[in-house]
């Protein structure tokens, strides 16, 4: 147990927030490799889908050995299910790690205002410092109505201390501009607006005690019963399972495969490259080593990977492709 724990310090906490594809991930993965040596760092990462991926894309680069502990919420939004899911994984993962900061990545189609009112909640009080939350935007996505009049994306940028434009090198001159008077129109008086490149920022951007207290305490949201998740379910002897999740105008389909299903790398990145989604993650085990994907509007990224227990995908879009099953069935080894 380090100092800090012993002396009871609450964790410095930081949300990081951000509607799809706007590089969340990108910059906790930035963040981890900067942090110092010395410390443990705990993430608890929320997806929509219920495959869950970025668990096997962030630990199949950073390992507890490196003092990087990772929780995984899948399903939807964490705070869902009178905020249960969140507290039990939460709670399980500040005791294993008893880490020295705290990053929280809630779901880009989640709700933030929720998951601040339960860290802010009187369990919490004593165990957790709330600081900066951040909320990163690509800003050409302004000019889409389905973001703008999204009542998520809005939300993210009106709690938001500091607003992250990602992206930049994609920026026309103008999108600075436009994303600057949005934030003054939407979010907090006193917010923060800085520009990064594949989610590059300093650790020193997570500093500072949140001033955020305008959250309606009595907000909720529509939940849905307890059920077992696809994340949770044995793999039938088929050797896959798929799961299908839909709310806040988009829709997943995901897949996990056991670990005897190999697939064919070259097969794989022209079925990957070939797709037109809003959003895609994926870990695959193929024959030429294991490797983790992220694929937004506008490029397909590949990473490879120390382990992963199975190959994994969750695909997020409006709209799905009936034989989108049959092209990633093609891409297995026979």
């Amino acid at each position: 147990m380090n100092d800090k724990q012993t002396k009871f310090v609450p964790v410095p906490t930081n949300i990081i927030t951000g509607f799809l594809g706007a590089g969340k991930t990108s910059v906790i993965l930035h963040l981890i490799k900067n942090k110092p040596a010395d410390e443990r760092w705990a993430v608890l990462i929320n997806e929509f889908g219920e495959i869950g991926v970025d668990g096997s894309l962030v630990g199949g680069q950073y390992s507890e050995k490196q003092g990087v502990f990772i929780r995984e919420v899948p399903g939807g939004c964490m705070c869902c299910a009178a905020s249960l899911p969140m507290q039990i994984a939460l709670n399980l993962l500040l005791s294993q790690a008893k880490p020295d900061r705290l990053l929280i990545e809630p779901t880009g189609l989640g709700h933030p205002k929720e998951v601040l009112q339960v860290l802010s909640g009187e369990h919490y009080q004593e165990i957790l410092s709330l600081q900066k939350t951040l909320t990163l935007v690509d800003a050409r996505k302004l000019l889409d109505e389905r973001y703008t009049t999204h009542e998520t994306f809005n939300q993210q940028i009106a709690m938001a201390d500091t607003v992250i434009g990602n992206k930049l090198d994609l920026y026309q001159d103008e999108d600075k501009t436009r994303l600057t008077a949005y934030v003054k129109e939407q979010g907090q008086p006193h917010a923060k607006i800085i520009f990064s490149q594949q989610g590059k920022i300093t650790i020193s951007e997570l500093e500072g005690a949140i001033s955020n207290h305008f959250f309606n305490p009595h907000y909720h949201h529509h939940t849905s019963e307890e059920r077992a998740l696809a994340s949770d379910m044995p793999i039938p002897e088929c050797g896959f399972i798929k799961a299908i999740n839909e709310g806040e105008g988009f829709k997943s389909v995901g897949w996990r495969f056991s670990s005897d299903k190999i697939f064919n790398y070259s097969q794989l990145l022209t079925f990957l490259s070939g797709l037109s989604v809003e959003r895609l993650k994926a870990v695959f085990i193929t024959e030429v080593g294991i490797f983790g994907y992220n694929l937004t509007t506008d490029t397909l990224t590949e990473v490879e990977l120390d382990d992963c227990l199975e190959s994994r995908i969750e695909i997020i879009s409006d709209l799905f492709n009936d034989s989108l099953e049959t092209q990633l069935m093609d891409c297995m080894e026979v």
